[in-house]
């Protein structure tokens, strides 16, 4: 069966467009068996993503953030602050390229210039239609510049984290991190040896 025949009569009510959108969407579903169904499902976006991990192959050495995040606190988790890869929303009229370069350097004050695509993904398709872009860089020292930390004007207060590749990893077994992209970048980095440990 087509998708075009499994899925007819979509309508969509936006119930908030507080940050991001939050929309209801009806529509009629047609099961293999032929059974066809009305449905509602709420669909959650703002723009999409990058999540970018830098590393340095010669000190075996990742940056990584720590910043509070309040569904992490709703969830009664590390209280609210979890360790992450650097990520960010994508402005209008950005490439992915361009956004990673840009939340690196206001995230940990990092300049890279030629940051490399994994892949794209989107880490909740039950609800959220963001897509998030996912890159590694290469860093050294003296891409460090004097910025990083967040934009205070975005209410951002992010700790810098540079620890070895190996207690990263290790962080994924203490659920220490349990963001979804840093977990995919560092299994990334591990299974393709970006780092000989």
């Amino acid at each position: 069966m087509k998708i075009t025949d499994k899925v007819k009569n979509v309508t969509s009510t936006i119930i908030s467009r507080f940050w991001g959108t939050l929309e209801q969407v009806n529509f009629d579903f047609t099961f293999d068996t032929g059974k066809s169904v009305n449905l509602t499902h709420e669909v959650y976006g703002k723009s999409d993503g990058i999540a970018i991990l830098l590393y340095n192959p010669t000190t075996k050495k990742v940056i990584l953030t720590k910043q509070f995040r309040m569904p992490v606190y709703v969830a009664g988790i590390n209280h609210g602050f979890s360790i992450e890869v650097v990520g960010g929303a994508m402005d209008a009229n950005e490439t992915p390229e361009i956004t990673a370069i840009r939340e690196t350097e206001e995230e940990i004050g990092y300049k890279i210039s030629k940051p490399t695509k994994i892949t794209t993904a989107f880490l909740s398709p039950g609800i959220l239609k963001e897509k998030v872009h996912l890159f590694i860089s290469e860093y050294s020292e003296e891409n460090k510049t004097k910025n990083g930390g967040g934009v205070a004007d975005e209410n951002e207060e992010i700790q810098i984290i540079e620890c070895f590749f190996d207690e990263a990893f290790q962080m994924i077994e203490t659920q220490e991190i349990i963001d979804a992209r840093t977990i995919i970048l560092l299994q990334y980095l591990k299974i393709n040896g970006f780092i000989n440990l």
